[in-house]
């Protein structure tokens, strides 16, 4: 049976959508006999998804958090030393001795080269999964050196998306022979089947998504919405998850004066009781992977409004299964949604065309397949 250590370089939150697939492939092949550990960041108390981790026999190594600090200055700060990743990585490999090291990253690169370098020092083979991407991140050509000189060596370098692959390879300049496109889990059943809601005449979205605007573009739907037509419609929002600027929407959402006809749901752990009672998801993202919500609404059955970066329009077809903006600005995503709203007769049947479409691309278990192409690395 092989040694196999995951990393996650998640920082800023307890849990994510971009743990799901190498948490669930650890607690695979930990079910399989496989030794697994893995290093994650600490939080008090720990999230419950960690316990669970513990609790099925993975032996789970905290690490210091860095109090969200921009990797660039993090590098500022830990010149003269190393920073608490490659730290974490160090001790790992020297308790555990894996024979591979899984890093899974929240975007294209890892959040600290010294991790991947740290391997290739000790002469441990690894591999990355990269959960998200975006134009803006472009590294500098001292950043780019070193991950082009580290990443080549990775065993496998996993993108969500063939958009963030292709984008990576253009922010680093260079071909990635290794890289594969892999699939993340989802949370609802591969057979969902839902009945459409009941409208009472009114049109009901939902924005599932951490309240974060930089990733996930909540203030242009808001301006979307705000524009004057939509004064006159019999529409209702309700946003589910959490974030750092919950208070901010929610003042932006009051100074636009739509905010009777938003709520602000929080989080709800039960995917398909979000789509029992609303008609369609709107993911107005900047940045992306493939998100899971995407894909969950779909197998519910209910279209997608959303914007066309990273993955999206790899599932969504326009006009067709949902709705794809051109760009990621208020305006594009206004487009979009007067075509959704012009097309409301229709949205059951765009929602049950997705179903049978997300069927198609997407396999019954992905964590089950990535665990196999973990193990076949090794």
């Amino acid at each position: 049976m092989a040694q196999i250590a995951f990393v996650s370089d998640m920082n800023g939150y307890p849990w994510g959508g971009s743990e799901e697939l190498w948490s669930r492939a650890a607690l695979r092949l930990v079910g399989e006999g496989h030794s697994i550990s893995a290093s994650v960041a600490e939080w008090h108390p720990l999230h419950s998804r960690v316990r669970h981790l513990i609790e099925s026999g993975i032996r789970v190594y905290l690490r210091p958090r860095w109090l969200g600090m921009p990797s660039r200055i993090i590098r500022k700060a830990w010149r003269k030393s190393r920073d608490p990743l490659s730290l974490a990585v160090d001790a790992l490999i020297k308790s555990e001795q894996p024979d591979l090291v899984v890093f899974s990253g929240g975007g294209p690169f890892p959040l600290v080269v010294e991790g991947p370098e740290t391997c290739i020092a000790r002469g441990v083979p690894f591999a990355f999964i990269a959960q998200s991407n975006w134009d803006a991140l472009w590294p500098d050509d001292e950043e780019a050196r070193r991950y082009r000189e580290a990443m080549i060596r990775a065993r496998r370098y996993y993108f969500v998306s063939h958009g963030n692959l292709r984008l990576a390879e253009r922010q680093l300049g260079c071909d990635l022979p290794n890289a594969e496109v892999v699939q993340n889990p989802f949370n609802v059943g591969f057979d969902t089947k839902l009945p459409w809601p009941k409208t009472n005449g009114t049109v009901k979205l939902a924005c599932v998504a951490r309240l974060h605007p930089p990733s996930k573009g909540q203030d242009l739907l808001f301006d979307a919405l705000s524009e004057p037509q939509w004064r006159e419609r019999d529409w209702h929002l309700s946003l589910y998850g959490e974030g750092p600027s919950r208070d901010t929407l929610q003042r932006l959402a009051a100074r636009l004066k739509i905010d009777r006809k938003i709520t602000f749901a929080g989080h709800h752990p039960l995917v398909e009781d979000i789509w029992r009672e609303h008609h369609a998801l709107v993911l107005p993202s900047r940045a992306e992977g493939l998100p899971l919500v995407v894909v969950e609404a779909m197998l519910c059955g209910r279209p997608v409004v959303t914007t066309d970066v990273a993955g999206n329009g790899e599932v969504v077809t326009d006009n067709i299964t949902g709705f794809l903006t051109k760009s990621a600005t208020a305006r594009s995503i206004g487009h979009a949604l007067e075509r959704f709203w012009d097309n409301r007769s229709r949205l059951q049947e765009i929602g049950e065309a997705g179903a049978k479409a997300i069927r198609q691309w997407a396999h019954p278990d992905p964590a089950g397949v990535f665990s196999d192409k973990i193990k076949a690395l090794i």
